[in-house]
């Protein structure tokens, strides 16, 4: 320690393995033996405490300065002394046998150049792999894209296709729908409408598939938090399910023809047709637009006119002398208006001493064949209410209604009839927040008359003795249409555009549809409303959810043979344990007076106090 001083220039080695000089700035002898040292690095200023062993072996020089040279001059002058080994200096008790054979290396507590050199190793192996999984990702993400060349939803294109691929193979193992028609009293069919010239020129992309005659799947984009897109899909279940490919014919055949009978039988049937606008509600009722006018012979209407006339010819029914007459009216906001008289004029629509409701003065046209019926269909539809709205240039704004009506010529009174309607297109509120005033007056009178026509239909179902007809004057005209019981059949057509700009309009309208009927998807994905004995514990609360969040799941191993039937039987056996700590835990004291004085013999006070005090410790109070 005597030959340092404080300022003195020494070396050092870093905890990194470097070796620099520092400047000495204070000395701690006796017992201690701590040199400490301070040294600049950038702007700043770094010190540490070293033991002088290290000093000393760092800095050699200093303790064993060379032997000098030449003759004594002085008296003063001593020999220089020869430096003494490491044997020597272990001999005099100067250096500990420790550090005598210990390497700087090892007297450090550094971390090993090995491992430095392991974990950098490791870095670059890391990242060459991150860079090569990147490169292979966008060389599969170009490839992708130049499949969909010019599709700026070519990712969510892509997922539509893998799940369609994986719901076709879960559907291949499932059950399918039966052919033949359901005869309910209210039926719920579903029509997909092929996308347009435009859309296709456009490159709109088709987010609804139909998987089978009664099911569909709709895939709406969605994104997570971190901006990840992913589908979310909604299965739905109907009676019927029609996709893009499938004519008039076809949706005639299953919905509104097994009508025909009934109303022969004496009874009453409506067919009405539900959707966005544009998605194709008066095609499928009117018939198809060849030019700037509408065909109506391959329309319901004029399919079910001449289903009428041919069912008329047949016995029994042409031994009953029925007559058949047709009316054609329309609906707009709270006025109703007839469309077979000229100028169209308004009519009143009354209830009569027997509550029953009467329009007063709507004309009832006699029809002998199918072509006047289509005489009578031209002269209405062109003179149908229409405007403009943002999301069809032709928006029928009225709901359109025409009836068959079947009347006995020898007692003079009603036989049957069927209600054939075409509503107005159902539209949200931001839709329309561009619009004029009376746009979004009409569209507010048609969302109010569709939403009390759902009740009204919900009600039919349930055979509720409470139908809220007078909340619409659409309802209040098909009051007879919704009172009768059995006599009553009600088949409703819902239109959607399967687009991917329209995804909202669609899931909103088979929600409207669900609500009228709402079947379950039972062989396909688990409705919400689990077993009530599944609320006692969280965890198949969470199974639960996750199963009705993703009905068709992509890649899950619920999706694999088997493992339902195991989730499932995990769900019991967690049933099975809480009932049994219920059990377990549930008191076994008796639950009445009578029971404790004919077990124990007590007496009529103690038992009132023994259940008064349980009575205090179940509602969570002392009890003096």
């Amino acid at each position: 320690m005597d030959q340092l001083s404080i300022k003195q220039k020494v070396l050092i080695r870093r905890s990194d393995g470097r070796v620099h000089l520092a400047e000495i700035i204070k000395l701690e002898g006796g017992s201690i033996n701590l040199v400490t040292v301070e040294w600049p690095e950038g702007h700043t200023v770094r010190g540490k405490d070293l033991p002088l062993e290290l000093v000393i072996l760092l800095n050699p020089q200093i303790f064993d300065p060379p032997r000098c040279s030449g003759n004594a001059t002085s008296t003063n002058q001593t020999a220089s002394i020869p430096p003494r080994s490491m044997k020597q200096r272990m001999a005099a008790g100067s250096l500990s046998p420790g550090l005598a054979t210990a390497t700087p290396r090892q007297l450090t507590p550094s971390v090993r150049e090995d491992d430095v050199v392991n974990q950098a190793d490791r870095m670059r192996k890391e990242r060459e792999r991150r860079r090569e999984v990147q490169f292979r990702t966008r060389q599969e993400r170009e490839q992708v894209k130049r499949q969909d060349a010019g599709n700026a939803n070519w990712e969510i294109a892509k997922m539509i296709r893998v799940q369609r691929v994986q719901l076709e193979n879960q559907l291949s193992n499932g059950k399918t729908a039966s052919d033949r028609f359901k005869g309910h009293q209210i039926v719920v069919c579903v029509r997909k409408r092929p996308l347009r010239r435009k859309e296709l020129t456009d490159r709109e992309l088709d987010v609804v598939s139909v998987l089978s005659k009664d099911t569909l799947v709709v895939h709406e984009p969605r994104k997570h938090v971190n901006l990840v897109k992913f589908l979310e899909n909604h299965s739905f279940r109907f009676d019927y399910v029609f996709n893009e490919d499938c004519s008039n014919a076809t949706v005639y055949e299953f919905t509104a023809r097994p009508l025909i009978k009934h109303i022969f039988d004496g009874g009453m049937a409506t067919c009405f047709a539900y959707g966005q606008t544009g998605s194709g509600k008066t095609h499928t009722m009117g018939g198809k637009f060849p030019g700037s006018q509408q065909s109506s012979i391959d329309g319901i209407y004029g399919m079910a006119a001449r289903d009428v006339f041919a069912t008329l010819k047949t016995a029994p029914y042409n031994s009953r002398k029925l007559s058949v007459s047709c009316s054609f009216f329309e609906i707009y906001g709270t006025r109703v208006y007839d469309l077979l008289m000229p100028g169209k004029p308004q009519l009143r629509v009354l209830e009569d001493g027997n509550q029953q409701v009467q329009v007063m003065g709507l004309t009832q046209n006699p029809v002998k064949n199918t072509g006047d019926v289509l005489e009578l269909l031209e002269m209405g539809n062109s003179v149908r209410t229409s405007g403009h709205t943002s999301a069809n240039s032709k928006s029928s704004r009225s709901h359109a209604v025409f009836q068959i009506v079947l009347r006995s010529e020898t007692k003079d009174q009603l036989h049957g009839k069927f209600s054939l309607i075409d509503l107005a297109g159902n539209e949200r509120g931001a839709d329309n927040s561009s619009a004029d005033r009376v746009t979004r007056l009409e569209g507010s009178e048609i969302n109010k008359s569709l939403l009390v026509l759902k009740e009204c239909i919900r009600a039919l179902g349930r055979q509720s003795s409470h139908l809220p007809f007078r909340g619409s004057k659409l309802t209040q005209v098909l009051r007879d249409s919704f009172i009768g019981g059995k006599k009553v059949k009600t088949c409703m057509i819902a239109m959607i555009s399967p687009g991917l700009h329209s995804v909202e309009h669609t899931l909103n309208t088979l929600r409207y549809a669900d609500r009228v009927k709402e079947l379950s998807v039972e062989s396909m994905a688990p409705k919400r409303n689990q077993d009530p004995n599944l609320e006692s514990t969280s965890m198949p609360d969470i199974i639960s959810q996750s199963s009705s969040q993703r009905p068709f799941p992509s890649a899950s191993s619920s999706s694999l043979p088997g493992a339902a039937n195991q989730a499932q039987k995990d769900i019991n056996a967690t049933n099975d344990l809480n009932g049994a700590q219920k059990r377990e835990s549930m008191p076994t004291s008796p639950t009445s007076g009578q029971q404790l004085i004919q077990r124990k013999g007590r007496s009529a006070q103690e038992v009132s106090m023994m259940l008064a005090k349980s009575l205090a410790r179940f509602r969570g109070r002392n009890f003096p």
